[in-house]
């Protein structure tokens, strides 16, 4: 035998996977005693009838359904596009602060500005603002559309925190690489370009992930300027039936398409973190 290949006891080997099964029907036994015990206080509570009647009425659920499925399109509709958009803004601002040349001072000083400035300012507020102001600025040959200043309002907000993180992930890059290259005689482009960048976007992809679960929530922030989207269509079945049932079918709606994100996203930053464990072991 090798003496590059470890041994593996069978006998240990056996045992340690039964210990993790053994775990693993130990840790489901204890969340189904939890979610029973849990469920038991609850249905026993005074005011349970009425608040299943009032928030978790099956046939409000089932009736209002489709009708929320049908309007979340224009969520996601939002989503795709802003995410495209953001992506090109964070990058962009980050670079621009990244800039070392005294030429470049203004540049840098706009970008510095814009990160604070829309960190800085509510989401909700960045909507109202334009989503409101540019249309009672009746300017020639600017849309009015809701759905557009919705969507632009989320690509600055968004835009600034994403712009953060692709700057750590270009400071993460070790400085090593940029002198490396400059001696090779790559320009500053090349050297961001071929070299810093593709280092920077494979580190911050797991926190990019993260902010882009939370843009798919902060979409229904656009229904404050009325487009019908899952948000507002809950609300105008609310205010027929006086039930918030389709509050609850709408927040499904968004976990059923988050939490997939989310374990995704968590998957993907624990294979990173072993990736760099396994690396320093070498």
């Amino acid at each position: 035998m090798s003496a590059d290949v470890a041994y593996v006891d069978p006998a240990r080997a056996h045992s340690r996977k039964r210990k993790s099964r053994r775990d693993v029907l130990i840790g489901l036994g204890s969340l189904a005693v939890f979610v029973l015990l849990v469920g038991v206080v609850v249905s026993r509570l005074p005011g349970w009838p009425v608040v299943q009647e009032t928030f978790f009425n099956l046939d409000e659920f089932v009736s209002s359904f489709p009708q929320l499925l049908s309007a979340f399109w224009l969520n996601i509709r939002i989503f795709i596009v802003a995410e495209v958009f953001i992506l090109i803004v964070g990058m962009v601002v980050a670079l621009a602060r990244t800039l070392q040349a005294p030429i470049w001072l203004p540049i840098r000083v706009v970008a510095t500005i814009y990160t604070d400035v829309f960190r800085g300012v509510p989401t909700i507020l960045v909507i109202l603002l334009l989503g409101f102001g540019i249309p009672a600025l009746d300017l020639q040959g600017v849309p009015n559309s809701e759905v557009l200043w919705g969507t632009v309002a989320l690509v600055l907000s968004y835009g600034a925190y994403v712009a953060e993180v692709f700057r750590a992930g270009l400071a993460s890059v070790h400085p090593s690489q940029r002198m490396a290259s400059r001696s090779l005689g790559l320009s500053s482009w090349q050297t961001n370009r071929h070299i810093l960048l593709p280092q920077a976007v494979r580190n911050v992809v797991p926190p990019l992930l993260n902010d882009f679960i939370s843009l798919q929530k902060d979409t229904a922030l656009v229904s404050i300027l009325g487009p019908i989207e899952i948000l507002r269509r809950a609300q105008i079945d609310t205010s027929m039936s006086f039930n918030y049932t389709p509050y609850v079918a709408a927040a499904v709606i968004f976990i059923a398409l988050t939490i997939p994100m989310s374990r995704f996203a968590d998957w993907l930053q624990a294979r990173t973190q072993k990736q760099r464990r396994a690396a320093a072991t070498v």
